[in-house]
């Protein structure tokens, strides 16, 4: 885990410290899925701090998904 006096807090990291302190997880994973039919907007780049920011504060992943909905073109 990441220092915790220097790190935020909020209720998302609560859960993960304790699911961490208690073993029900080993390490993080967060995923990034853009939507694919629209353009990207101000609650992306939240989405986008959030999971990537857990994921470097936890030593964790983060993935990048892109899903092709389209596929013919």
């Amino acid at each position: 885990m990441a220092d915790t006096e220097n790190r935020p807090t909020n209720f998302i990291r609560n859960i993960i410290d304790a699911d961490l302190a208690s073993g029900k997880h080993q390490s993080t994973h967060t995923r990034f899925p853009p939507e694919p039919n629209g353009f990207l907007h101000i609650g992306h780049a939240k989405s986008i701090c959030l999971n990537f920011g857990i994921a470097q504060d936890y030593q964790g992943l983060c993935n990048l998904r892109f899903d092709d909905t389209n596929p013919e073109k």
